[in-house]
């Protein structure tokens, strides 16, 4: 595959001189950012699939429900081997892929290691540094492009080729990879706080993050610092991860100083550094490895490096002739970038520019419907939204969208028939199918769930996201009232798997409250109250139980309290059987 993909990205040679220095592009892979994943477009077998440029992923990755779907053959790697990623170890396996379209370079026989967690909706894994490091790389991603790059005659210069006269140049030393090791991490130096990390050029994650271990060595331990909770977060690995946000006095690399800032910090090893630079960092640089010398340059565009949860965070745009826009997709890829930075305003002007290019692009008033939709112009993004599904009525992620907007207006007829039209349009192993199961409870549909569930279940075994499909499917069979034997188990399993999901133990109370063991149902609806003192569910099953013990006003008081917390969640459960006794 290597021998194949040089012959290929040989056939370009636009450079790029100074003196004698010489750039060449020997490839372009258009990116497009969806939140804070770079993701490539690319054929497998002649089916259209996202991928993400992973310069994290030492080596291609496909995922368990992109796999199933291709029926590919999964073969044995040798014993022992297994691949780290967020959140722990994944045992894969090897998947060959005979025809590889990468952005329109063919490609036969690829190598694919096959396993782990899925990376978000409908994305077919990544692209990793097996093709990213074939040659020096630079990553463009606030001008939507990746290009793989050739040097000759460049020693000790400086490879940011664009910079403008005057403008600072970032320049970080990499490690040098021990001999004979394949694919090596991209890994330097920076400062935190003036105390020196390991840091690793990964933009396969979303956002840039410490490792718990390195953040307590430099006294930022979350515990006893002024970090606060930042929800959890996920890869390859089996397991999702406890994060926090923590202040810092400041942060340096390559020369560049960032005072003062706030990091992340991972819940997690990292194996080979300190830290992960993610894509937070690449869409605030334009950064060029240069593997041939063993270095990084980089030069900043502006705005904030690592709180891009700032909305309408000022960015800077390419101003080259070379790398403005000059057409839909051009304005799309922009947009998409100052979407993923929280710069809406910027990113709804450059889709409008997109969509004047190219009224019948679906996937420009998609996106710019998603713009819309997250600064709160709900009306516009249906309008979108509609839009789009006239030009591609089998857009299963435009669909879920809509019928989420549906929902919210108190639609439930036309999300119902939204998501009916999703469930045709994907293939069966797709990730998107556990989403689909929530959205299917969330409109009151556990008929419908079960069975979305049941299909995501069988091709997920070591993801992330297993106890919350397990808990999910658990807590339907308990609105069926049917199998409840296989729903205990399914939440004993989930229970089992960090973090447990809340749900599942309140499902655990309500089958025994099925099966009419009321002491047992008021003793596991007392933990789980114990464990969420505002928990609706539990409140009102406690209650239930109460009532039919005999508990009168034990139960009514517990059904109040639900009342409050929940006005809507007697009437949904009593749908179900699960209502007061007459």
């Amino acid at each position: 595959m290597r021998r194949a993909l040089l012959a290929l990205l040989l056939l370009l040679t636009a450079g790029a001189a100074r003196g004698g220095c010489k750039v060449q592009t020997l490839a372009e892979l258009p990116v497009t950012m969806v939140g804070q994943q770079p993701i490539i477009e690319v054929k497998l077998e002649g089916v259209p699939m996202r991928m993400i440029a992973d310069s994290g992923a030492f080596y291609s990755i496909i995922s368990p429900g992109s796999a199933a779907q291709l029926h590919l053959r999964l073969e044995p790697l040798p014993p022992g081997f297994s691949m780290q990623g967020l959140g722990g170890y994944v045992t894969p396996q090897l998947a060959v892929v005979k025809d590889v379209d990468l952005s329109g370079i063919p490609l036969h026989n690829m190598e694919f290691l096959a396993g782990g967690s899925e990376l978000g909706f409908e994305l077919a894994g990544v692209i990793g540094r097996n093709v990213l490091s074939y040659a020096d790389v630079e990553f463009d991603l606030a001008g939507g492009m990746i290009r793989l790059l050739r040097r000759e005659g460049c020693n000790g210069l400086a490879l940011s080729y664009w910079a403008r006269p005057g403008q600072g140049i970032g320049d970080v030393s990499l490690d040098e990879a021990p001999h004979g090791l394949f694919n090596p991490p991209i890994i330097g130096e920076a400062l935190v706080n003036g105390r020196k990390i390991r840091v690793m050029f990964d933009s396969g994650a979303g956002r840039s993050g410490l490792s718990l271990a390195a953040a307590r060595r430099l006294g930022l331990d979350p515990k006893t610092s002024a970090a606060i909770p930042a929800g959890l977060s996920w890869g390859f690995g089996r397991r999702m991860v406890d994060s926090w946000i923590t202040p810092v006095d400041s942060f340096e690399i390559g020369g560049e100083k960032i005072t003062p800032t706030r990091l992340r910090i991972l819940d997690s090893e990292l194996p080979d550094a300190d830290m992960l630079v993610g894509a937070d960092f690449f869409l605030s640089h334009r950064i060029y490895v240069a593997n041939s010398q063993h270095r990084v340059y980089f030069t900043y565009n502006g705005g904030p490096v690592f709180n891009l949860e700032v909305q309408g965070a000022a960015t800077s745009r390419p101003d080259s002739s070379e790398s403005a826009p000059t057409d839909a997709a051009g304005f799309a890829r922009r947009a998409a970038a100052e979407a993923g930075r929280h710069d809406f305003t910027s990113a709804l002007t450059d889709y409008d520019k997109a969509a004047t290019f190219d009224p019948k692009s679906a996937e420009v008033l998609y996106r710019r419907g998603e713009t819309h939709l997250a600064i709160g112009e709900s009306a516009k993004a249906r309008a979108d939204f509609d839009a789009a599904l006239v030009l591609a009525p089998d857009d299963a992620e435009a669909l879920m969208s809509r019928a989420q907007l549906r929902r919210a207006t108190h639609d439930a007829a036309g999300a119902l028939a939204d998501l009916d039209a999703a469930d045709k349009a994907l293939p069966a192993p797709a990730n998107a199918r556990l989403a689909l199961a929530q959205e299917y409870l969330s409109i009151d549909a556990p008929d419908r769930a079960i069975s979305q569930y049941d299909l995501w279940v069988k091709v997920h075994p070591d993801d992330a996201h297993l106890g919350q499909a397990l808990s999910g499917r658990c807590w339907t069979r308990v609105l069926l009232g049917a199998d409840l034997d296989k729903a205990k188990a399914d939440c004993q399993r989930a229970l089992r798997l960090p973090p447990v999901v809340a749900r599942a133990v309140d499902s655990v109370a309500f089958i025994e409250l099925r099966a009419g063991d009321l002491d047992a149902a008021i003793a596991a609806f007392d933990k789980a109250i114990a464990a969420e003192p505002q928990s609706a569910l539990a409140l009102y099953g406690r209650g239930l139980a109460e009532l039919k013990k005999g508990q009168t006003d034990k139960g009514q008081a517990d059904l109040a309290a639900a009342k409050t917390l929940s006005p809507g969640l007697a009437a949904s459960l009593t749908k179900h059987g699960l209502g007061p006794p007459a």
